[in-house]
């Protein structure tokens, strides 16, 4: 399968050299995520997942005001009872997972708001290159409601329990430097230049051994929920793994003729 090309709708996707590029395109509505753009959005996660050509892929925005403003107020507003919020919800976990689970490194490269589902998405995506002039925040709370796509989880996971429950209790915004300081993003570049900034991380990925990466983050994230003893058993697991593979012993035989490796998936 290879990454269909999107060139109108609520999601833009390419692919140039190796990266994938996923680009919010609701700019009106500040980016805000509704069923149809988390539908898309999963849909194209998946094909750059399952895409042999892609090596990492950047989620991003049309304008520069924001990677997203968060759920679609008007969308989730229009639920009428309890099993239709639930539906809303899981249709949100369904597309944040797809993006937290994608075997491919995943970079949100963010200018402006970054608020509620917009860092929710933010918080799914394996690396977080923030404009100086960006803004985080969980701000449910000021609408009488809570994080529901994953953010009283990944955030507390990320910063700790209690800058994630400051974040989300309060609803206050945290700016770039903040984020980076708290560890919320990666880095922090100029504004404007967060894209080139991932795109610059993503092309790095280009040379990597992708079943390595592959496996590495699978058993990061398996860790995660799981005692330390499980863990490091999972990780015996996926070094064993990721040793019987190609790339495994031409990167050694490489390391040891000094040359540099020839990865190949395999």
């Amino acid at each position: 399968m290879t990454l269909t090309e999107r060139q109108d709708g609520p999601v833009l996707s390419r692919i140039e050299g190796a990266t994938a590029f996923l680009t919010l395109n609701r700019p009106d509505r500040l980016n805000a995520l509704d069923e149809e753009t988390l539908a898309t959005l999963e849909a194209c996660i998946h094909e750059a997942g399952l895409d042999p050509d892609v090596r990492a892929i950047v989620i991003a925005s049309g304008t520069p005001r924001a990677f997203s403003a968060g759920a679609d107020l008007k969308w989730l507003g229009a639920a009428s009872s309890a099993a239709e919020v639930a539906s809303r919800a899981h249709r949100g976990h369904r597309t944040m997972n797809a993006v937290a689970d994608c075997p491919k490194p995943t970079i949100a490269a963010i200018e402006g708001v970054a608020f509620g589902g917009g860092c929710e998405l933010a918080l799914a995506c394996d690396y977080r290159i923030a404009g100086d002039t960006a803004r985080f925040g969980q701000p449910e709370i000021k609408l009488g409601i809570i994080p529901g796509w994953g953010g009283t989880q990944r955030l507390t996971r990320l910063i700790g329990p209690s800058r994630a429950t400051d974040m989300i209790l309060t609803g206050r915004p945290v700016y770039a430097e903040e984020a980076f300081r708290i560890g919320l993003a990666n880095s922090v570049v100029g504004a404007g230049e967060a894209l080139a900034g991932a795109t610059s991380l993503a092309d790095s990925f280009a040379s990597a051994a992708p079943l390595a990466l592959k496996i590495a983050k699978a058993t990061i994230q398996r860790g995660m929920a799981m005692s330390l003893a499980d863990g490091l058993s999972t990780e015996i697991d996926g070094f064993v793994s990721s040793f019987a593979t190609n790339d495994a012993r031409d990167g050694v035989t490489a390391f040891l003729e000094k040359r540099p490796p020839t990865f190949s998936g395999h």
